[in-house]
Formats: C-alpha cells, sequence, structure tokens
C-alpha cells in the first residue's frame, strides 16, 4: 500500500482552503466599508460640534458654506472624505446645505454623509 494523499483529498482541501480565502476578504471588505463609515460619521459630528458651539455662538447665523477657511475649530483633515474628496466637491461623500439664507447668514442647515453600510448620515442644525 502506498503513503500519500489521494486526488479527491487534495481537491477537497483546496477547495475548503479557497472558501476560506474567499470568506476572510469579504469580511475584510465589510470591515474596512464600516471603519470608513466611522470615520465619516466623526468628520460630520465635528463639522456639526464647530457650527453649533463655536460659529452660531459667535455670530448668531449659520454660514451659507463651511470650509476650513471659516470653520478653523477642526482638524483640516476632516474636510476630507475617506475616498480624499472636499467637502463640496460634486462627488464628496459629505455635503452641507443651508437653508433660509440672505446675504450669507442662514438660519439652518443639513450635513450629510452618504455611508457604505447603513443609511445616510444626517445631522440638522440645532438652533
Amino acid at each position: 500500500m502506498k503513503k500519500g494523499f489521494t486526488i479527491v483529498e487534495l481537491i477537497i482541501v483546496a477547495v475548503f482552503a479557497s472558501l476560506l480565502f474567499i470568506l476572510f476578504f469579504v469580511q475584510k471588505s465589510n470591515i474596512d466599508a464600516m471603519e470608513r463609515d466611522e470615520d465619516r460619521k466623526t468628520a460630520i459630528n465635528a463639522m456639526y460640534y464647530a457650527l453649533e458651539e463655536s460659529f452660531y455662538k459667535e455670530n448668531k447665523y449659520y454660514p451659507d458654506s463651511i470650509s476650513e477657511e471659516n470653520i478653523k475649530v477642526i482638524d483640516p483633515a476632516l474636510w476630507t472624505d475617506p475616498n480624499g474628496i472636499n467637502l463640496g466637491d460634486p462627488l464628496s461623500s459629505y455635503s452641507y446645505e443651508p437653508a433660509n439664507c440672505k446675504e450669507g447668514k442662514c438660519k439652518e442647515y443639513v450635513l450629510k454623509a452618504v455611508l457604505e453600510k447603513e443609511d445616510d448620515y444626517v445631522k440638522h442644525s440645532r438652533n
């Protein structure tokens, strides 16, 4: 009797290893997407609190656009989404939508991040 593996045994091991490999990369992809979503939520929350606790308290209105020039209290890296696109660019997953504006002074706004694994993350003006 010869010692060793049969072709059938080798095929079964190869199929099992392939399934594990595929499962690993699918899960890794999901975890990476959830991490990017958390980064987006963090950035939107930072913008929201900067608008509410800094800009609005000082000026008593909201700006008609936001950027690192008029909201200086947050990390400049947060203006760029995980894909490397800045807020204000049409392809960005972040958006700022002011409302009830007159002469650059707005009464309300909506901040939004488009997420990969969840519904959009939306923050409305507090005041």
